[in-house]
């Protein structure tokens, strides 16, 4: 059968494409006009500042009027808050407000701040023209040594999950923006990362509603406007240990549909991971698959040679009877429903110019929230703080790792003080130590590696920062050098991401363990007031051992 325009049309609403740059590429350019692509994620890569990013809409909305779209596009995000924050300001771009992530708002113990801190944001996206964000995160941190999760999940108490989740969601729909709970049906129990491989979770379905699934009952129970499925394997509910979560028809549509009577919009996650992407067929084989299941919209976020294989093997699809338009229709009422109430009409999206001066007024009121939010957050989990003096105060931080595929930013470079052996030293640490620097008059920052020297003057205080040392534990093996070298001087060890190697037999006897759930400059800087006893630790940790 030959397709016609509007059978192309309804399709291309089917997908959400990322795209490079700054400015709408020729790419974003063709993905709209000759594919109706119908929803667009904007990455990092793709952000400036708040007016930047408005014009950029505007540019999108424009293009995509002009090509005869009949609604609005909508525009994703992933704008979790703390570690995977899109849209917030970074070293070279003033854009939105840093807002605490998942693990160190749950650290405050209230859903409150989880959901004003998200409303806050949504307000900041909706006068840019952002309307949907990938969050809440809706994973239960129940494996420790999870590569992809971790602090962005709200911690390893499933009911505690569904309540800040909740909020998150309540918040963002509040600033009208579309939420959209993810990783459907789990991502929190794996210690493989889908960016990298395909996670298997074997567990049974009993164990899945007591753990992995409450969240996502809670949220569809309140009207999540949109859930994302993962790629992971649980062979309880897919029935084999090959097919990933978002390709199954048994958990998009047997589960989440007709279980879980989950109405609205099922979006997937990038298919250019390689739990997809090395499957046979790749990546538009895996939209095909995804659609099939039951997905509304498939995500493909970088590649444009896979946008288009991606369209072309689900026109090929259609025309084999393998995919069936008139499902796809059903499937796009749900799509337009979402497009209304969170997009709203060209004139909303058209009309909307930016307000410079507002703008200033929002991000002034939310900055204050933020700072609150994040004092709040940080835990002191053993000991007590230190009064330093006027001695020297030794900050290390470690050389940095790339740890997770989702988070992982550039890195700055710093010397030792010879000059001929280099390590890298990211950003946040060397904003963390210019906090220290704003409390002592004497600071020396030392980046550590595995092969660190520890034979020197550590003066009155050590500040032992780590990155996820349980799962590198050459970070606990310079901390007991540290430890033997500097014997009567005050340590204070700050966990910079998740907190489990503090419960660690190896951190005992130190001063104070004090964690702040994230290494955003923002958290470090809570951490610093709290390290400084400027002010007192209330936040508590929502994972253990």
């Amino acid at each position: 059968m030959d397709l016609s325009d509007e059978d192309k049309r309804e399709i291309g609403q089917h997908f959400v494409f990322g795209f490079h740059g700054y400015e709408v590429s020729d790419d974003a350019k063709e993905l709209i006009n000759k594919y109706h692509v119908g929803n667009i994620i904007l990455m990092k890569r793709n952000v400036q500042s708040v007016k930047h990013v408005h014009a950029l809409v505007q540019s999108l909305q424009q293009c995509a009027r002009d090509a005869g779209h009949m609604h609005p596009l909508m525009i994703g995000i992933d704008q979790e808050n703390g570690l995977v924050s899109a849209f917030s300001s970074t070293a070279k771009h003033q854009a939105g407000t840093q807002f605490p992530g998942a693990m160190a708002i749950a650290a405050t113990g209230d859903p409150e701040y989880a959901r004003s801190c998200s409303a806050a944001s949504a307000r900041e996206m909706k006068a840019v023209g952002i309307n949907w964000s990938y969050s809440p995160v809706g994973d239960v941190n129940s494996d420790p040594r999870n590569p992809v999760i971790g602090v962005r999940s709200f911690g390893d108490d499933p009911t505690e999950v569904a309540r800040f989740a909740k909020a998150v969601s309540d918040g963002l729909t509040q600033g009208g923006v579309a939420p959209s709970a993810k990783h459907f049906p789990g991502h929190g129990d794996t210690n493989i990362d889908s960016h990298l491989g395909l996670p298997i979770i074997n567990k049974s379905r009993a164990e899945l509603d007591e753990t992995e699934l409450k969240p996502f009952k809670e949220l569809t129970n309140v009207g999540v406007a949109s859930i994302m499925t993962g790629h992971m394997v649980i062979q309880a509910l897919t029935g084999d240990n090959k097919t990933p979560a978002s390709l199954s028809r048994a958990v998009t549509t047997t589960l989440l549909r007709e279980e879980l009577h989950f109405e609205g919009v099922v979006v997937t996650d990038c298919l250019e991971m390689n739990a997809v992407k090395e499957r046979q067929g790749g990546v538009p084989r895996g939209a095909v698959e995804a659609l099939a299941a039951g997905a509304d919209v498939v995500m493909i976020c970088h590649n444009m040679a896979f946008h288009r294989g991606a369209m072309e093997a689900t026109y090929k699809a259609v025309q084999k009877g393998e995919l069936h338009m008139d499902e796809l229709r059903k499937s796009g009422e749900r799509i337009t429903a979402l497009k209304r109430k969170f997009a709203g009409t060209w004139d909303d999206v058209l009309g909307n110019p930016f307000d410079e001066k507002a703008m200033n007024a929002l991000q002034a009121t939310n900055k204050k929230l933020s700072e609150e939010a994040y004092a709040k957050s940080i835990a002191l989990v053993s000991g007590s703080l230190p009064v330093f003096s006027s001695g020297k105060i030794v900050v290390m931080t470690p050389v940095v790792e790339s740890l997770n595929a989702a988070v992982d930013d550039a890195e700055g470079v710093q010397r030792s003080g010879k000059g001929h052996v280099r390590n890298t030293a990211a950003p946040y640490y060397m904003s963390f130590a210019e906090s220290v620097r704003r409390r002592a008059a004497d600071v020396e920052h030392l980046v550590y590696a595995a092969d660190f020297d520890c034979r020197r003057d550590f003066g009155e205080g050590v500040i032992f920062v780590t990155r996820n040392a349980d799962r590198s534990a050459w970070q606990l093996d310079v901390l007991e050098s540290v430890r033997m070298q500097a014997s009567g001087v005050s340590i204070v060890v700050l966990a910079s991401c998740a907190p489990y190697e503090l419960f660690s037999g190896r951190v005992l006897g130190v001063q104070a363990c004090v964690a702040s759930f994230e290494y955003t400059s923002d958290a470090l800087e809570a951490a610093a007031s709290v390290i400084f006893n400027e002010v007192t630790p209330v936040g508590e940790s929502p994972v253990s051992i």
